[in-house]
């Protein structure tokens, strides 16, 4: 007998920092969404198609939900809040070694709201307290009623494959909504953008990341050859001259970083020139944060 298909969209929510990127990353097998240590790396709304002989699952990583004050953490926020609106499942993915008490909070009241099954998924056991893990179940069980409880490491790979399982067990049936062979719907230039900004998020201190946004202005396939024109904008002299560092140190390292990445994922050589840009006021413009694509 042919097992039904399932197939349906699950969205991936939590505190900034809680490892959603690092989970979209490891059940896709591959990196589409870039991760940091640093707080609100994910700016956008990003899929990761999972494909399984009964299933397609396609997840959406989600900005982390917090309290939001500048127009362009607003619009952020608003990218997660709609997410969970419009899928069939929801993962809340708390950091087990770290909690964000506020951003809970804020989760959890959204969750009411959108009366969608979820998914409590305590991550990061490697480095938490087994007590911590059992005290978080204890916990959150009073405050929703979760249709599963399931702790993972997402960096160490532990019990991710049980997850997917569970997942699959709550989505629809219904046929692949892409095909087969798709893994995410976003663009490679797309894809050049995030780890151009992924690197600028790992490499500078933490004023930099959040007051800089990436633009790729040339994309140009030649052969054997991708040619990549991007700037690097930030809001004040100062922000640029870091960006661009000693004897233009800091971008030759981005540049390289950025490089190797994209030449594993375009699987061809690239060469990429890089321009920083200094647009003041970028996260508190609405023109400039359209054409930015946020």
């Amino acid at each position: 007998m042919k097992q039904d298909m399932r197939s349906g969209f699950v969205a991936i929510i939590g505190a900034p920092n809680a490892g959603k990127s690092t989970l979209l990353n490891r059940v896709l097998g591959q990196k589409i969404s870039i991760t940091s240590k640093k707080p609100q790396t994910t700016r956008d709304r990003i899929l990761g198609i999972v494909n399984r002989p009964g299933s397609q699952i396609i997840f959406v990583d989600t900005p982390g939900i917090h309290k939001s004050t500048s127009l362009l953490n607003k619009r952020i926020v608003d990218q997660a809040l709609q997410a969970v609106a419009d899928v069939d499942l929801i993962v809340f993915l708390v950091d087990a070694s770290s909690r964000n008490f506020s951003a809970e909070k804020q989760i959890i009241a959204q969750l009411h709201k959108a009366k969608k099954p979820v998914l409590l998924v305590l991550n990061k056991i490697d480095i938490a307290k087994k007590q911590d893990v059992f005290a978080l179940v204890e916990t959150f069980s009073p405050v929703f009623d979760f249709t599963a409880v399931i702790p993972i490491s997402a960096a160490q790979n532990i019990q991710v494959t049980q997850l997917v399982e569970e997942v699959e067990k709550h989505l629809p049936e219904s046929p692949r909504l892409y095909p087969e062979d798709a893994f995410t719907d976003v663009s490679e230039k797309f894809l050049v953008k995030e780890i151009i900004r992924e690197k600028v998020f790992r490499l500078t201190g933490m004023e930099i990341p959040y007051s800089s946004a990436v633009t790729v202005d040339a994309f140009d396939v030649e052969k054997k050859l991708i040619v990549i024109h991007a700037s690097i904008h930030v809001v004040r002299s100062s922000q640029k001259g870091i960006i661009i560092g000693k004897k233009g140190s800091m971008l030759s390292r981005i540049g390289y970083q950025a490089r190797i990445d994209m030449e594993k994922m375009l699987g061809t050589r690239v060469l990429l020139k890089l321009f920083v840009k200094v647009t003041k006021d970028w996260v508190s413009n609405q023109r400039m944060l359209n054409e930015f694509g946020y």
